[in-house]
């Protein structure tokens, strides 16, 4: 896949990344809250993520964290800081350039307020499977 570009609102931040696949909304409360929403997300390719500017993080757990611009407050992306992960996803939003986009899943879908609805044939994976697929994935890293 080609590179991508992106930037925050302000343009204080600027970022670039090759996408590891589609669109993802994830609903879990935890970007819920942080976004107001849901938040959409593009997977980045390891080793790929590249950006500059004034960037804030927030450990959001033991094994994960948030990131935005200190200057205007953008959401930025998602990282997982577990040892011998390289994985970011980067907020849909901050892209320059949208119109590639397509909904491929939605994560924590069982968990999603009931006032909004995706249209299109995609994947609905819930809380359980989520979990499931992150343990498996993930398990012998967690804290």
């Amino acid at each position: 896949m080609s590179t991508v570009t992106g930037r925050c609102l302000c343009g204080a931040v600027t970022l670039s990344f090759e996408p590891a696949g589609d669109l993802t909304a994830c609903h879990c409360d935890i970007c819920r809250r942080w976004t107001g929403a849901m938040f959409l997300e593009v997977p980045v390719k390891p080793g790929t993520m590249r950006y500059d500017g004034p960037v804030k993080t927030y450990a959001s757990s033991d094994w994960a964290e948030r990131a935005w611009c200190d200057r205007c407050g953008t959401t930025l992306w998602f990282h997982l800081t577990l040892d011998g992960t390289d994985d970011y996803a980067v907020a849909a939003g901050a892209l320059d350039d949208q119109s590639s986009l397509k909904l491929s899943r939605e994560d924590f879908y069982d968990r999603k307020p009931e006032g909004y609805a995706f249209a299109g044939d995609h994947r609905k994976v819930t809380a359980a499977e989520n979990t499931a697929a992150f343990e498996k994935h993930f398990g012998g890293l967690l804290p």
